[in-house]
């Protein structure tokens, strides 16, 4: 057997190394080229993915610029209609959602401006200081409003019957009287809203009057003060109205508000109650002239037009009215005196009468505001038998008043009115309380 030599293993041994390494080498080389075609194909499926994701958001952006050009179109279409859509221009510059916003991943409605609304805009709120209302009744809405007005007059008045000799000496009857009155009128008042601009109302009155009338006679040996009381109370006057809002206040222009109310007699007329005496005279001294009972009504029906504007100037409101007065005469009248006998008095007129009225309002805050004005009526003489009434000349009624609201809730309100008398015929102090409430 043949031998191999040292050298000869050596060879061997190296040749074999050498073999085993270009394996080793060529199966790494194999190995690796496997793993960049993994890798490749992995980046060419991402590749892929990212392009259909962008072609996606192309989709999307091009739905939403759509959707934006039909949102700047129908934008335009309601500016060139003159219709308002604050709601709409707001909608419109704003920034459309992106996709898969919404929680259910769908397309979210787009509200695109607000139709005009049928309600009429109503004057802003103010405490009420005037018997006429500011603010209208809401269409099919009612307002029920149970009221007390107290009235206080007092009035001195110095008459002299007789004649002069020489200015320090009268031949007569001197007659000094001085007169207090408080008045009390409750009343239940309801207004319902045919329309947003037509409002119907009717009032029903309570009245509770006395009168204390204190009188010396000088030169009669009278030296006590003679106290004359009367008192009356039953049902008023019954009224009915009817107000028309006119105008809607826009573009800086005033509401204007017409009325109509009726005023009919179903209170206890003057001419119904027992007069002290027909004549006041110094051949009759037991007699006062005054009426042993007081009227609750003034016995005459009266039409009344009027007109109210209310002109809103944050944070106050001004507002005014004029209204006149229509009597309708009566023909015929008798009046009660004493023993249950008449008196025949023929045909009376009572004269009309020219009101107006202004002030301001300013609101305290959301549910309290107070306000101040005037009251002024003209009243014109009585005629009686187509003759002016001796004694009987136009009279001037000015009242300054203050009043207070307070929205104690939603649909009920309290309002308090106090007036002070500017004039010698008018009530020294007014005090009325209301308490509407909106059903």
């Amino acid at each position: 057997m043949e031998t191999f030599g040292p050298h000869r293993a050596l060879a061997l041994l190296a040749c074999s190394s050498l073999a085993w390494s270009g394996a080793l080498a060529q199966s790494q080389s194999a190995s690796s080229t496997r793993s960049a075609a993994k890798r490749l194909e992995v980046l060419q499926q991402q590749l892929k993915e990212q392009g259909r994701q962008i072609d996606a958001l192309k989709e999307q952006a091009d739905q939403q610029e759509a959707r934006y050009r039909e949102l700047q179109e129908r934008l335009a279409t309601q500016e060139a209609r003159g219709a308002p859509a604050p709601d709409a221009t707001r909608t419109a510059n704003r920034k459309p959602p992106a996709e898969g916003e919404s929680a259910d991943g769908g397309t979210r409605p787009v509200q695109v401006g607000v139709a005009p609304s049928d309600e009429t805009p109503q004057p802003p709120q103010y405490a009420q200081l005037f018997d006429e209302p500011g603010v209208l009744t809401p269409k099919g809405k009612f307002t029920f409003e149970p009221s007390l007005y107290y009235g206080y007059s007092s009035s001195n008045r110095a008459a002299l019957v007789g004649y002069t000799v020489i200015p320090a000496l009268l031949i007569g009857l001197i007659d000094v009287r001085e007169f207090k009155r408080n008045t009390f009128i409750g009343t239940l008042t309801g207004r319902w809203g045919a329309t947003n601009r037509l409002e119907f109302e009717a009032k029903l009155p309570y009245v509770s009057r006395s009168d204390d009338t204190i009188s010396r006679e000088i030169f009669t040996g009278s030296a006590f003060d003679n106290v004359f009381n009367t008192k009356g109370k039953g049902i008023g006057d019954a009224e009915f109205a009817a107000r028309y809002q006119i105008t809607d206040g826009k573009d800086g222009m005033p509401y204007v508000i017409g009325g109509l109310r009726f005023k009919s007699r179903t209170g206890k007329d003057p001419f119904e109650v027992v007069t002290d005496c027909v004549t006041r005279c110094i051949g009759n001294a037991t007699g006062t002239g005054l009426p042993l009972d007081l009227a609750t009504g003034s016995g005459f029906y009266s039409l009344q037009p009027g007109v109210t504007w209310l002109l809103p100037s944050d944070p106050a409101v001004f507002f005014g009215g004029l209204n006149y007065t229509y009597n309708f005469p009566r023909d015929g009248i008798s009046r009660l005196v004493l023993n249950g006998q008449t008196e025949f008095i023929g045909d009376v007129k009572p004269g009309n009468v020219w009101g107006m009225n202004f002030g301001m309002g300013l609101s305290i805050n959301d549910r309290s505001s107070f306000s101040l004005g005037m009251e002024l009526y003209s009243i014109g003489p009585t005629e009686q038998n187509g003759q002016r009434v001796l004694g009987s000349v136009r009279t001037q009624l000015a009242s300054l008043l203050l009043g207070y609201s307070y929205r104690y809730s939603p649909k009920t309100t309290l309002n308090v009115t106090v007036g002070a008398g500017l004039t010698r015929d008018t009530p020294d102090l007014q005090l009325t309380v209301r308490l509407p409430m909106s059903f």
